[in-house]
């Protein structure tokens, strides 16, 4: 279980997953400065704002929930894969959701502000390295049913 390589890959991406809800996805700088992170709401910049921050943080903890139940799946196979298949897709809509609450908190400071800077936050920065993480993990199991169906025919 844990002597598998795709084990400490999955690992890191849950660790990355949990970690990045700690850190702000986008900071925002008007007149101050204001982060967008998961359940970090903005006063007055609407339903989708805090639609993406909810999403952000409901999702990321449950990518890596799902991440760290795959290692302990080693001997089914199957199911494992399938698992790392929905860590991918969750991982696919925290992105979305943190991408589009960021896009209409900026729509909505611009309103309120003429000048409003941007950037990227450290949060989004841990999200970005788990699909490769979820891919070589992905190889793993492969190569572990590949190595278990040969040792069958012996």
């Amino acid at each position: 279980m844990l002597s598998r390589i795709q084990s400490l890959y999955l690992f890191i991406a849950a660790l990355l997953a949990f970690g990045s809800m700690a850190f702000p996805f986008w900071t925002f700088t008007t007149n101050h400065i204001i982060l967008f992170g998961d359940f970090m709401d903005v006063q007055g910049a609407g339903m989708i704002v805090t639609a993406g921050s909810i999403g952000g943080g409901l999702l990321s903890p449950l990518t890596g929930i799902v991440a760290l139940a795959t290692i302990f799946l080693y001997k089914n196979r199957k199911l494992q894969q399938t698992l790392i298949t929905l860590c991918l897709v969750l991982f696919a809509a925290d992105l979305l959701a943190g991408l589009a609450g960021g896009h209409f908190l900026k729509q909505y400071l611009e309103t309120q502000s003429p000048s409003v800077s941007f950037a990227p936050g450290s949060g989004l920065f841990m999200l970005l390295p788990e699909p490769v993480l979820f891919w070589l993990a992905s190889l793993g199991v492969k190569k572990d049913e590949k190595i278990a169906t040969a040792y069958k025919r012996l």
